[in-house]
């Protein structure tokens, strides 16, 4: 399946589909990866990006001074944040699969929220549409391939 030919409702209708199939199927495992990533992110009541020095690490590895969304660095925009592309709140087996993982913005990812990917590349696109080819560009894409295989 070639996902980067899919329209957006294709591709929602997809990680939908996946994703409620996946949802009715969580282990004891899929929990222990959703608590070890608040660890991982939030440690000793910190809610700063990268608290542990593996999800520093991570950070650095993962991205420069500016937000890809809006492009603004991150000190200009309140600090930056790790942001799942899918939400745990719909999709917590995916908290630390790190193909679902990128670093926005604070103020970004407010904006995101909870929606889930396809609903915010579509909000972006008729609110923010200079933004939207960015938006479009950091598809999870690889992400719904290792979910489909």
């Amino acid at each position: 399946m070639n996902i980067e030919t899919k329209e957006l409702r294709e591709l929602f209708e997809l990680a939908n589909q996946i994703g409620n199939k996946r949802y009715h199927k969580l282990t004891h495992q899929d929990f222990e990866n959703y608590r070890k990533f608040d660890y991982w992110r939030y440690i000793n009541g910190d809610y700063e990006c990268g608290t542990t020095q593996e999800s520093k690490d991570w950070v650095k590895e993962n991205s420069d001074w500016h937000c890809p969304i809006c492009e603004y660095h991150y000190s200009d925009k309140g600090g930056k944040t790790i942001d799942h592309k899918l939400p745990r709140s719909q999709y917590p087996w995916l908290s630390m699969e790190f193909k679902n993982l990128w670093v926005i913005c604070k103020a970004c990812n407010q904006e995101k929220g909870e929606m889930h990917w396809y609903e915010y590349e579509h909000y972006i696109f008729v609110r923010n549409p200079d933004l939207y080819l960015c938006v479009k560009a950091a598809r999870p894409n690889l992400l719904l391939k290792s979910l489909k295989d």
